[in-house]
């Protein structure tokens, strides 16, 4: 029975990685060959575009001299602003398209990085190796995100800070997608979990302090078109912005965190 669950959870993972290996992310946006310089311009700017809180929330200047990992980095756009900010990056992703690239990246940008592809659930670091570790937009999308959280306390040395996202299952874009019956990103992915705020400062119970914060509300889209498209893009998003924030932050759609180990 240990043997079967055990292969459930290898084939799951397997799944996983060609899903993410035969895919890039909002690949739709870009206007340039796959790997160049303007390729990766073309995808950093929509997704500094889409998620403009992300550099206020995030200190990218702010670890210079730190450890930092990030847990499935992607092309490396986070990781970067790390490195450009002084910080020691490494990055994994169980994802090799996703490494070979960002590796392409990172030399484009004349970077110094350490980058493999590995299982954000089984690191292959010893324990108290990273001063933050990072995980933006990979949590909802493993097999298990507890172990996941898990293996991110273990790298992390004392009093080390762990931040990470994930979706919000009362968030307006969970909301809107039911509404108007318009996929999310990725929902086609082998896994796709959406969290409350509570359940998602439960799954940080070992860390010291705890600090949530909803994050990313409407902007523009680039991607939906057609009448849904029109509708939300003139109507929705600045009607929506006009609500004060306060009234509507735990709506936010993407769940931020911050804990001290």
């Amino acid at each position: 029975m240990i043997e079967e669950k055990s292969a459930d959870i290898e084939n799951t993972i397997l799944k996983i990685q060609n899903y993410w290996n035969e895919r890039i992310h909002d690949l739709e946006v870009a206007q340039h060959p796959v790997g160049t310089k303007a390729f990766f311009s073309d995808l950093e700017e929509y997704r500094f575009d889409k998620l403009r809180y992300l550099p206020r929330v995030v200190d990218f200047a702010g670890y210079r001299g730190k450890r930092i990992l990030e847990i499935g980095c992607g092309l490396g756009f986070d990781l970067i602003r790390f490195a450009q900010g002084g910080a020691w990056v490494t990055g994994v992703d169980l994802s090799k398209t996703a490494i070979d690239l960002a590796r392409r990246n990172f030399a484009h940008h004349q970077l110094t990085s350490d980058l493999r592809v590995m299982n954000g659930e089984e690191l292959q670091f010893q324990d108290s190796t990273f001063d933050m570790v990072y995980a933006h937009g990979v949590l909802q999308y493993t097999q298990n995100p507890q172990r996941m959280i898990d293996e991110a306390f273990r790298v992390l040395k004392s009093q080390g800070e762990f931040i990470g996202m994930l979706y919000n299952r009362r968030g307006w874009l969970n909301v809107m997608s039911k509404f108007f019956k318009v996929e999310l990103e990725h929902e086609d992915a082998p896994i796709l979990r959406k969290y409350t705020i509570g359940e998602f400062k439960k799954m940080l119970a070992n860390f010291s302090s705890v600090t949530i914060t909803p994050e990313r509300f409407p902007v523009k889209s680039r991607l939906h078109r057609g009448v849904k498209g029109f509708l939300f893009n003139t109507f929705f998003v600045g009607a929506f912005n006009r609500i004060p924030r306060p009234l509507v932050r735990r709506t936010g759609w993407h769940i931020m965190a911050s804990a001290i180990k």
